[in-house]
């Protein structure tokens, strides 16, 4: 089973790839673990340059790379794609990878979270120069603004702060609407409320899951 998962900044859909991974016993494959994992390739070591210059790694570069990973036999059950496909000409690519490997995407899910509480999600994030990561609302410190680890005061990242969180959910909606509507047009599209706790979301997203497998 191939499953395409979509949802903002915040949403939590990583958490959810990796707990729908284990159920299903597929891989779970993030454009960052396919990128890594390239890493010694001709391809890879060309995106690397890309991504070292701070650039797009260009679609032919990463489809070649989604083609290689998507190859392999722990991928012959199917896999969980998170955070690939980006653009239309990607998930174009990706149905046609699939065919040649006589598999097809099963479902698109869309974890819907309201902007408000993306933005109260993201902005409550607090780091520390020890890498110690903390998150005032679901696992703050002890002690406030205390790094419990090593006792430094913590900060908030730059690109944590409203506006900067404001900034990337609209830059995320430009370059995602496109592909639900791709996906909606040929009945793929399932959209999950991502308000809800981990688990709540967790069984509704089994629901779905278990309804197309």
């Amino acid at each position: 089973m191939n499953i395409v998962l979509l949802g903002p900044p915040g949403s939590g859909k990583g958490t959810q790839a990796t707990l729908l991974s284990e159920k299903l016993g597929i891989p779970h494959i993030s454009t960052g673990d396919i990128l890594r994992r390239s890493f010694g390739t001709e391809q890879g070591d060309r995106a690397a340059g890309y991504m070292n210059r701070g650039e797009l790694v260009p679609d032919s570069i990463l489809i070649s790379i989604v083609r290689d990973r998507l190859s392999q036999p722990d991928c012959r059950a199917g896999c969980i794609l998170d955070g690939y496909p980006r653009t239309i000409p990607q998930a174009d690519a990706l149905s046609h990878i699939l065919a040649g490997l006589n598999q097809k995407i099963d479902i698109v899910l869309d974890i819907e979270v309201p902007d408000s509480e993306l933005i109260a999600r993201l902005s409550s994030r607090r780091v520390c120069t020890c890498g110690a990561t903390y998150h005032l609302i679901f696992n703050p410190p002890q002690n406030p603004g205390v790094c419990d680890r090593c006792g430094k005061a913590l900060y908030q990242r730059d690109d944590d702060t409203e506006e900067s969180v404001r900034n990337r959910l609209i830059v995320y909606k430009k370059e995602t609407q496109p592909l639900i509507d791709y996906y909606k047009d040929r009945k793929l599209l399932v959209t999950i409320d991502g308000s809800r706790s981990i688990e709540q979301i967790s069984e509704e997203i089994w629901a779905v899951v278990s309804e197309n497998n």
